[in-house]
């Protein structure tokens, strides 16, 4: 099992940019994909998650109403669309993945499978 992430970048306060992870090995359907971010002296923290067996997605407060997580599972690939981007979004995003039964989605012990991570800045 493999998880790629990409779409990281450098922008400013206010805009957008689009995460993806493509997710070979396994199929989505049954199971979850998570988003993660960890911030220089920081722990990792839960942002997203999208559940596939109900379809169910779950939010940090930090990013409820400028974040939207989404599926294809034609190209078996998570997307996290982030608007409205702030200095403190500042992290490397990591995704994560598990085969069925999410437990705690903003747990980093719920997920068996991880991506390397992509950098996203925010700065003037």
């Amino acid at each position: 099992v493999q998880l790629q992430a990409s779409g990281g970048g450098l922008v400013q306060p206010g805009e957008s940019l689009r995460l993806s992870c493509q997710v070979s090995g396994f199929r989505l359907d049954g199971g979850a994909v998570a988003w993660f971010r960890q911030a220089p002296g920081r722990t990792r923290e839960g942002v997203s998650c999208i559940d596939e067996s109900d379809g169910a997605t779950y939010y940090a407060d930090s990013v409820k109403g400028r974040f939207t997580i989404s599926s294809d599972n034609a190209e078996n690939t998570v997307y996290l669309q982030m608007n409205r981007l702030k200095p403190e979004d500042t992290a490397v995003y990591y995704c994560a993945a598990v085969r069925s039964n999410l437990h705690l989605w903003f747990s980093m012990h719920s997920y068996d499978y991880w991506g390397q991570g992509t950098l996203v800045t925010v700065s003037s």
